[in-house]
């Protein structure tokens, strides 16, 4: 979206939200509010029955943390020369942590679909839950693409306090240096990596991995599904060995995987990743296909990413702890709460 047409519904959106209040009139003005050669984007007046309000209003092209804070700081500015005013900070979209920000500064929002928080003298203006046409999905979808994820993989798998240069990350992560420059971008917008002279380093990496959960799926990869004879562990342990006869690169995940790193549940299904020779490996140890009652899943991976920070553990290869975790969710109750012991006892002792 333009700035201009951006600017034009951001002051539609902020008149609308006035609309239903009787006692309100609303109307845009011109005044000489500088901070640092800066002025507001714009400047309304809300008449109220015994005195008129100024409101500061600073637009942002993003709703994420850090220019919402950047907006957030310039109204504070002009609010200390215009303590009088009241400043509200309007985007397409706002995300949650973004409207905390607002809220913990005294600072009212507004998104373009009438979501907002605006309270002044005797308005007050709340919404939530609007449907909302400008959503981040453009952004997600970067942030979350096969090639964004491998970079999410290096960084959540290796120690939060690495420093990372893009090169350096482009490299590790089997990505372009443009790619790993725009999933930084991202990131740093939501205040989730600290910059630094010599890189950055990641430093809310719950944050990142919580998101990254509502955007995935393992059913992102192809599933096939089957039925096999034995025991879990039995069947287990002939899939690894087919897979090192046949040269077959694999990695156990969900249950499979956390029974090998934080075993909470008892589980009545082997996953694993496995790159090719799905039928060879089926036929060699007797897999039989099914649509329902299966006790074995074969992931053949979306992104070869899903195999960074495998490792070996008792002669079988898993996943790493962050692509166990991602799986483990796919499955409500059990997979939830094995899903989280992983998390208490692997991963947050590696962070």
């Amino acid at each position: 979206m333009k700035i201009a047409e951006l600017m034009k519904q951001a002051e539609e959106a902020l008149l609308k939200c006035f609309e239903e209040i009787p006692f309100a009139a609303v109307e845009r003005i011109s005044e000489d509010v500088t901070v640092n050669g800066k002025s507001p984007d714009l400047l309304m007046a809300v008449c109220l029955p015994e005195k008129k309000r100024q409101l500061l209003v600073e637009v942002k092209e993003k709703g994420q943390p850090k220019p919402v804070r950047e907006g957030v700081n310039q109204i504070l500015q002009y609010r200390e020369l215009h303590p009088e005013m009241y400043g509200v900070l309007i985007a397409p979209y706002i995300s949650p942590r973004a409207a905390q920000i607002c809220t913990q500064a005294g600072v009212g929002y507004l998104d373009l679909a009438g979501n907002c928080s605006i309270a002044f003298d005797q308005v007050f203006i709340k919404v939530d839950g609007r449907e909302n046409p400008f959503t981040r999905e453009r952004s997600l979808h970067s942030l979350y693409s096969p090639k964004a994820s491998r970079i999410l993989r290096v960084l959540l798998t290796n120690p939060i306090n690495k420093v990372w240069k893009v090169k350096e990350l482009s490299e590790e992560s089997n990505v372009s240096i443009g790619h790993v420059s725009n999933v930084k971008q991202l990131l740093d917008e939501r205040e989730w990596i600290t910059q630094l002279e010599v890189g950055f380093s990641l430093r809310d990496p719950r944050a990142l991995l919580d998101e990254w959960s509502e955007n995935y799926s393992y059913r992102k990869n192809m599933v096939h599904d089957y039925y096999a004879l034995g025991g879990i562990s039995e069947i287990e342990e002939a899939l690894a060995d087919a897979c090192r006869e046949l040269s077959i690169k694999y990695a156990l995940t969900g249950f499979s995987g956390v029974a090998r790193l934080a075993p909470t549940v008892r589980y009545q299904r082997v996953m694993t990743y496995v790159m090719g020779g799905i039928d060879q490996l089926a036929q060699r140890i007797d897999l039989k296909g099914v649509t329902s009652g299966a006790n074995v899943s074969l992931l053949v991976p979306y992104d070869n990413g899903v195999f960074y920070g495998s490792e070996v553990s008792n002669s079988y290869t898993i996943a790493s702890s962050i692509q166990i975790y991602l799986d483990l969710l796919g499955f409500r109750g059990r997979g939830e709460e094995a899903s989280e012991a992983l998390m208490e006892q692997v991963i947050r002792l590696k962070w």
